[in-house]
């Protein structure tokens, strides 16, 4: 079994191919093995009233009730709900108890085992957020990274390969209470190489595994962004600029600076160097391309500057973040836009 390196240019390719591969081997096993999905693993999805979080479960059980609440106004039984969704280790009961002590639902008193359920007010407010929550592209992806990189973790933390689009079928696999989609899933691969959190498997069908860079993360506990972005020591960055194909030479990821203004340069530095990596993919004109990458070669000469100036770092930083938003949705555009956004944010803390 080859492990091989993964050319950032070619990325978004493989991730996209892995996921298709894979996609077919998982809608094989899916014909000859329907999957049973427990709901134990808690996936943070956004406030509800009462200042908790709901679990994975609990916020496709509020979405399943407010379904219900458009065909009956009446309760629903919380068993029906652990039936169709085939997660029968839940005990009904106790996800009821879980959402009534947030005030979200109301329970009809029985004597029985069966136990019914209806939403508060403060239920339907917590939906709206949920659904509210499910169009936040950049919160999907962010809680796509994190779910898939602890499940991979908790799956294979051995670095044994493993078929990504299992994740798919895992309990792990919702953001407020909907799918995470196939899409998602690519971009978080693409997103997750990048940083050299994962790594191509020469297998057939192509596999994936956690790196030792990625088991760190994990074990420091945090976020995949926090680790992304954390600042690193002890890197020589070369202070090289975009050449005629717009590529920026040295180690962006690991550069860090300080000086006597209290501006960490570090992101805008790795964000110039994104874009001359990126710069020859993006669906732009060569006009567009030229100036874009004048500006982060604008960029970059203020973040390496002996003391880089707020003002100046913020303008470039923007400029870019408005032309990648230009150029579309494409998985290079967007992370462009997330680290401009990060760099942005960091001015202000």
């Amino acid at each position: 079994m080859a492990r091989s390196g993964i050319n950032k240019r070619d990325i978004d390719k493989w991730a996209r191919n892995l996921v298709k591969e894979t996609n077919k081997s998982l809608e094989r096993e899916q014909r000859r093995n329907p999957p049973r999905i427990s709901a134990q693993i808690e996936a943070n999805t956004g406030a509800v009233p009462g200042g908790e979080v709901t679990s994975g479960c609990l916020a496709r059980l509020l979405m399943w009730l407010d379904d219900r609440t458009k065909l009956n106004s009446g309760y629903a039984d919380v068993a029906a709900f652990v039936g169709e969704h085939q997660i029968e280790d839940e005990d009904p009961r106790v996800l009821a108890l879980q959402l009534d002590q947030h005030g979200l639902v109301q329970i009809l008193p029985s004597a029985g085992r069966r136990t019914h359920i209806r939403l508060t007010d403060a239920g339907h407010v917590a939906v709206r957020q949920l659904k509210e929550l499910q169009k936040d592209r950049a919160a999907r992806l962010r809680h796509t990274m994190d779910a898939f990189h602890r499940w991979l973790f908790d799956t294979a933390g051995d670095q044994t390969p493993v078929d990504p689009a299992l994740f798919l079928t895992s309990p792990a696999a919702y953001f407020a209470g909907s799918d995470i989609t196939g899409t998602e899933l690519h971009e978080t691969l693409a997103y997750l190489a990048q940083y050299q959190l994962i790594e191509h498997i020469d297998t057939d069908p192509a596999a994936i595994a956690i790196t030792p860079r990625g088991v760190n993360c994990a074990l420091a506990g945090g976020t995949v962004q926090d680790h992304v972005n954390q600042p690193r020591t002890g890197t020589t960055y070369n202070n090289y600029m975009p050449n005629a194909k717009g590529v920026i030479m040295g180690d962006q990821q690991n550069f860090t600076q300080f000086n006597n203004g209290g501006v960490d340069p570090t992101p805008f530095a790795q964000l110039a160097g994104y874009i001359g990596q990126v710069s020859t993919t993006l669906d732009m004109s060569d006009e567009d391309r030229v100036e874009l990458e004048r500006v982060a070669e604008d960029l970059h000469a203020e973040a390496t500057s002996q003391n880089p100036e707020p003002g100046r770092l913020r303008q470039f930083a923007t400029q870019i973040k408005d032309r990648l938003l230009e150029t579309g949705t494409t998985i290079a555009a967007t992370m462009g836009v997330q680290m401009a956004d990060q760099a942005l944010t960091a001015l202000t803390q």
